[in-house]
């Protein structure tokens, strides 16, 4: 039996690849597959599938994703996620994904940053909820065959363990409050670490970040934590922040600044060959640098057509109209940055394998495919594929499929303090921002050491914080999302991973060299 901890695109994903395979699993998630982050990626899935006749091949889009992760990813797990994209889509399309098609009947293909050629696939601004449609029902045909057990209102508590390995996992019901047992490897999808900066993040803060702070303090390790993508434009909304999703962009939407009525379309004067679809961290930097000269940021999409606002946008002009009270087919939107997602995470092998043996990785909380920043498109591609490896990688280790209730008490059988979760947002949020130092990050590194924690989650949220500090400290260079104002260049004593991991209660930071790349 194999537990997947997460019921998102990357835990349905490795569900359904173990059921194709006659492989049972447990399917373990706080809230029902519908309610999953996932569902609210909006632009699309990338393979090169090559339909707009513009002579896209994988290899480019190998070169395109190193290239946007400033060559921190390992470069044979990117050559097996670019060559296996084009099969992950028209997978997708054959479980019943509505992506938009061109008049032949072929998928249409639209721009994203970082990318010279149209390479993702989209079904209008609601991808994510298309595809999470069509695996959620393709996976309910395994649970009335009994391969899949959803155990939906049930949250982590910790990794079982023993002989320096990964043997179970014991969840909590959130409904009876009982703890049970699950034997068997575990593959962990959990998103990302939304939960630990509340507020300033376009995801869902159901994702606490909690999990995984725990399986950190329990002796996974972790890496690149300092690699943060600040998506440049979203809206305020209350409690986080709302994404325009980048396929506005691709479409030709443009950002301009404005100050006393004058205004600069400053990417398409810097960046005059991909102008508005720079990648995601030089739009952010770009915006950032922007505010601090006294310029709001706009996101014109007056110039679109009707007809990429009824059969691509329609989505994302109502969500828009539903927070704000205009409409940006005729006004220009302000825009700001916002945290949306999470390159750093637990460290896994190309096979998504773990420090532990038994447990793997998939998705957002998995660091492998983005390097120092993820290119559009790109995310969906990876925690689809991601969970389809994860689980072929499980399915090859005999496990035990043991369940039972556990009686006793265990001290991280509980939440984290609101005003700790918080005060460690702020702490971070000062540190970890577009544009950083080392004074700013030492100043939230001393903060984050001084926070008194009342229970044992809280004070593994405390070491997986001060883990993203250090990490952001010890990267004396500028790569990908990680700008040091006092070391603004990369440094290639830098390209590496950085590692961390807890010993005798104390977080250690070591940089590990990156594969080279294999030959074909």
């Amino acid at each position: 039996m194999i537990n997947i901890v997460g019921a998102g695109l990357a835990g349905l994903s490795a569900a359904l690849t173990l059921a194709e395979r006659g492989i049972k699993c447990r399917l373990i998630s706080a809230q029902p597959s519908e309610r999953a982050q996932s569902v609210l990626a909006e632009g699309g899935i990338n393979a090169a599938l090559d339909t707009m006749g513009e002579g896209d091949t994988a290899e480019l889009h190998f070169e395109e994703t190193m290239k946007g992760g400033a060559f921190l990813a390992d470069p044979n797990a990117v050559q097996s996620l670019t060559s296996g994209a084009p099969g992950v889509v028209m997978k997708l399309a054959s479980l019943g994904v509505p992506f938009s098609r061109n008049g032949d009947g072929s998928l249409m293909l639209r721009s994203f940053g970082g990318q010279k050629k149209k390479r993702t696939a989209f079904a209008q601004s609601s991808t994510g909820k298309m595809i999470m449609t069509a695996l959620i029902d393709e996976v309910r045909k395994y649970e009335e065959k009994r391969l899949v057990a959803r155990f939906p209102h049930h949250t982590f508590v910790r990794l079982l363990t023993g002989n320096c390995g990964c043997t179970g996992v014991r969840i909590k019901d959130e409904f009876t409050g009982r703890l049970y047992d699950c034997g068997g490897s575990v593959i962990a999808a959990l998103g990302g670490l939304n939960g630990f900066f509340p507020s300033v993040t376009t995801g869902t803060v159901t994702n606490s970040g909690s999990p995984a702070a725990v399986m950190f303090a329990q002796g996974v390790k972790f890496a690149n934590l300092e690699m943060i993508q600040y998506h440049p434009t979203s809206i305020a909304i209350p409690g986080k922040r709302c994404l325009v999703s980048e396929a506005a962009r691709g479409e030709g939407g443009r950002l301009f600044s404005e100050l006393d009525g004058s205004r600069s379309y400053f990417m398409e004067e810097r960046y005059p060959t991909l102008k508005n679809l720079m990648p995601r961290d030089v739009i952010s930097r770009e915006m950032f640098f922007e505010k601090r000269a006294g310029r709001e940021t706009y996101l014109d999409m007056t110039g679109l057509s009707g007809e990429v606002w009824e059969n691509r946008l329609s989505d994302l002009r109502s969500e828009i109209m539903s927070y704000l009270p205009i409409d940006p087919k005729n006004v220009p939107v302000q825009v700001a940055p916002a945290i949306h997602y999470f390159m750093g995470g637990i460290y896994v092998n190309e096979r998504h394998g773990t420090c532990m043996s038994g447990l793997y990785a998939a998705g957002e909380c998995a660091c492998i495919y983005h390097g120092a920043n993820r290119l559009g498109g790109n995310s969906m591609l990876g925690a689809v594929f991601g969970g389809m490896k994860a689980a072929e990688s499980a399915a090859v280790q005999q496990t035990d499929d043991a369940f039972e209730e556990y009686t006793g008490s265990d001290e991280f059988a509980c939440c984290a303090a609101p005003g700790l979760v918080r005060r460690t947002g702020e702490l971070l949020l000062g540190g970890l921002g577009i544009v950083r130092n080392a004074e700013t990050v030492e100043a939230a590194l001393a903060g984050t050491e001084r926070l008194d924690c009342g229970n044992a989650v809280d004070e593994a949220r405390k070491k997986l914080a001060s883990a993203m500090l250090a990490s952001a400290l010890a990267r004396k260079e500028s790569r990908g999302a990680h700008y040091r104002e006092d070391f603004p260049e990369p440094d290639d004593e830098y390209r590496k991973t950085t590692v961390c991991a807890l010993s005798g209660g104390k977080t250690e930071i070591t940089f590990e060299e990156i594969p080279e790349r294999r030959q074909k």
